[in-house]
């Protein structure tokens, strides 16, 4: 008998393990919290950059700088302690004005960010200091640089033309693109809202109602997405990229800083040795918590969990998902696809009117289908009965209807931080 406890909501539960053939808890490969951001950050921008040189040797203090930073939605790397050292940097060691210093909130297409948003994004001191703007996917003045070999006509933000351009980003698995950060600070961060559409089509197949098979987490090879992606950010050609590794309580452990495409890439192998699990085998049985709030405020935010968990289980098995989502379903644009799962339509309704929140619910349904999922969530059952997820609101409820005998299971305490992929 094995008893896990594991975070939901402000709170945490107890699940106890009877009779199973094999128990794993699935976790991180934990990474050194940086102590001193400071001297890290020195070193990263003069000594320990990757395939470039120097910042200092990039950037003339006559040069109109551009920084790309991540929106509200990425809050948890906390960009804004890195942003605040790098305007100093470039300020007090570059000499270039304040003034030749402007910074875009990379919201491809989300909502704006408010003022407040923009003081917590950059930092209070750097506010006062430099311009802050929102991109706005449907501007009239963005600037077309050119079609990717997949069709992707590429517009981007005119601050990120004629300007020297930095990055700064985390990087993370992603469900399409193979790892978030790097490139996608450019698209879909500062493009056009019709060249994001574009990019993103690629998730579906071309040729049957699912999603791209050469699509996924950790998947860059071939990836039409990524790829994609990849040559629209080379059309911008950034001067430099800075790149974050957090880990699972949102500690920055890593900076990675130097040609755009390259120090990306070298986090993303961190990111993979150190939140990527291998497994021997796919398990019966996979128990995922979000890590409790706010990682399971809602649906949109806790699926992650959901979907990592699809990456353990056995087709036929069991998902037993712990997100109390005391705000419900989250954003309409992840919520609101339910009715095309009750009309049976999701698969053209996504295509002919396609969003980044309705992939993320379509991936979502294509986990469910293959298993069953049982959740412990604030959510009512009828809300989610059409997705096929079974809610529940006590945990022993739910446990009464699982049978641990002679089943391989998996514990996954933070299922959004944790990849499982089968070791080859």
């Amino acid at each position: 008998m094995n008893t896990y406890t594991l975070g939901y909501g402000s709170q945490s539960v107890d699940i106890t393990i009877n009779g199973a053939n094999s128990v794993e808890v699935l976790n991180e490969k934990p990474l050194d919290e940086i102590t001193d951001l400071h001297a890290t950050f020195l070193r990263a921008v003069e000594t320990d950059m990757v395939a470039s040189p120097a910042l200092r040797e990039l950037i003339a203090p006559t040069d109109l700088v551009t920084i790309v930073v991540s929106d509200i939605t990425r809050f948890w790397m906390r960009q804004d302690l890195v942003t605040k050292e790098l305007v100093n940097y470039l300020h007090d060691i570059i000499g270039v004005p304040y003034d030749n210093i402007a910074a875009v909130i990379a919201l491809g297409t989300h909502r704006s960010a408010s003022t407040e948003e923009h003081r917590r994004l950059v930092s209070e001191e750097i506010y006062e200091k430099i311009k802050v703007y929102n991109h706005d996917c449907l501007a009239d003045d963005l600037v077309y640089l050119g079609t990717t070999s997949f069709g992707t006509e590429v517009r981007v933000n005119s601050l990120a033309v004629g300007r020297k351009v930095i990055l700064i980003g985390g990087t993370v698995h992603h469900l399409m693109s193979g790892f978030g950060g790097g490139r996608k600070s450019v698209l879909p961060g500062i493009s056009a809202k019709s060249t994001i559409l574009q990019n993103h089509l690629h998730c579906l197949s071309p040729d049957e109602s699912c999603s791209n098979p050469l699509i996924g987490m950790a998947k860059l090879e071939n990836n039409p997405v990524h790829e994609d992606m990849t040559e629209a950010a080379a059309m911008v050609n950034p001067a430099f990229g800075i790149n974050i590794v957090s880990n699972s309580k949102g500690k920055q452990c890593r900076l990675i800083c130097g040609n755009w495409k390259l120090a990306w890439e070298e986090s993303c192998r961190i990111v993979h040795e150190h939140f990527g699990v291998p497994i021997e085998k796919k398990a019966d049985i996979v128990i995922a918590s979000c890590g409790g709030f706010p990682k399971d405020i809602n649906l949109y935010q806790g699926v992650k969990s959901l979907l990592n968990a699809g990456q353990a289980v056995k087709d036929g098995g069991t998902i037993l998902f712990l997100a109390e989502c005391r705000e419900g379903g989250g954003s309409p644009d992840f919520f609101g696809w339910i009715q095309s799962v009750i009309t049976d339509t999701l698969d053209a309704d996504l295509r002919a009117n396609f969003s980044i929140g309705g992939y993320i619910f379509y991936a979502a349904c294509e986990v469910i289908r293959r298993c069953h999922v049982r959740m412990l969530t604030e959510i009512p059952a009828d809300t989610i009965r059409d997705m096929k997820i079974e809610a529940y609101r006590d945990i022993e409820e739910l446990l009464k209807g699982v049978d641990f005998e002679g089943k391989d299971v998996y514990v996954m305490p933070y299922g959004g931080y944790t990849m499982p992929y089968l070791r080859k």
